[in-house]
């Protein structure tokens, strides 16, 4: 379908279900990306750092977006991560991307080294030269070292380069000066990047960052409770700002389900990703847990502690 530019609203990095041999099982996946858009979400996130997009081969990408594609079936737009370490790498994702039906594509500046920000600018040209879809930056500096400035983007945004940015930096104040620089929340549509969208990836400040001026959210707890955030999205757009804290506060209850896994024993990404999946299973949206390796599964009773989470959410368990 054709992305709505400026892109708002809920946009979830969707989780891959992977089957016991670790391959991508794309009938749990198809059954998810149901899940989510009949939640009301307003687009789909395709391998992002949720989707565990780091540790899939190039082909079970591929598998992942053709998958999500066909499920989502034109009813919103698809967003494909082209996540990379270079340039060159990064545009044979995003021409596979095209290839698949992607309708947009999200990458980070590139890493493993540190870039200059010509470096990085130039990187973002490129693909967008060469992709021919609509390009969102996805500002993650804990993965890639290098924060996007504001009068970076701005630089972008104004040329055409990016259609929008995912912020990820846990940077509050970095993401009010960017709707700042980018023309204030009652201004934007006489700013310097009208068609601009700014998401936030901070899923547990999204009516802060709705009231600042965001234009939508990409929260990784979205695949579990995607209707939460789509009330919690259209009360902030209602201005009922009351609503709107009530669903974040009962959203960042349900979020605790991230530290199910024991610090000593495992990652916060292994604990994060297999909470996501472990509470997917439980509501009978997948069919397995797993998540890729090396990252450390969770225990039994790590498991129990994520059902605890969705009753106390009001999310009732099958499994």
């Amino acid at each position: 379908m054709s992305l709505t530019a400026p892109l708002h609203g809920v946009v979830p990095p969707v989780c891959t279900p992977l089957d016991e041999r670790g391959e991508v099982d794309t009938a749990s996946l198809t059954r998810l990306v149901g899940h989510l858009v009949d939640g009301g979400v307003h687009g789909l996130f395709a391998l992002g750092s949720t989707s565990e997009v780091a540790y899939l081969t190039d082909a079970q990408r591929a598998t992942a977006l053709e998958t999500v594609v066909a499920a989502a079936d034109g009813r919103v737009p698809v967003l494909a991560g082209v996540i990379d370490t270079t340039t060159a790498r990064v545009a044979e994702h995003a021409r596979t991307a095209a290839r698949l039906g992607a309708d947009a594509l999200v990458a980070t500046a590139p890493f493993y080294t540190r870039t200059h920000a010509k470096e990085i600018a130039g990187h973002f040209r490129r693909l967008r030269a060469e992709a021919g879809l609509p390009l969102f930056a996805y500002d993650i500096p804990v993965a890639v070292h290098s924060k996007l400035s504001p009068a970076l983007v701005r630089e972008l945004a104004e040329d055409g380069t990016l259609a929008g940015l995912k912020d990820s930096s846990g940077d509050e104040g970095g993401l009010r000066r960017l709707v700042v620089e980018l023309g204030g929340r009652e201004g934007r549509a006489e700013g310097p990047a009208p068609h601009f969208s700014v998401l936030t990836g901070s899923e547990l400040t999204v009516d802060a960052a709705l009231l600042a001026g965001a234009d939508g959210v990409v929260p990784g707890i979205g695949n579990v409770d995607p209707a939460a955030y789509v009330r919690l999205y259209e009360a902030a757009r209602a201005g009922d700002w009351a609503l709107a804290a009530h669903e974040q506060e009962r959203l960042v209850r349900l979020f605790a389900m991230v530290d199910a896994g024991p610090e000593p024993d495992m990652g916060r990404s292994s604990s994060a990703l297999g909470a996501f999946k472990a509470a997917l299973y439980l509501l009978g949206v997948i069919e397995n847990g797993a998540t890729a390796l090396p990252q450390v599964p969770l225990s039994a009773e790590s498991v129990a502690l994520v059902a605890q989470r969705l009753r106390g959410a009001g999310l009732t368990p099958v499994r």
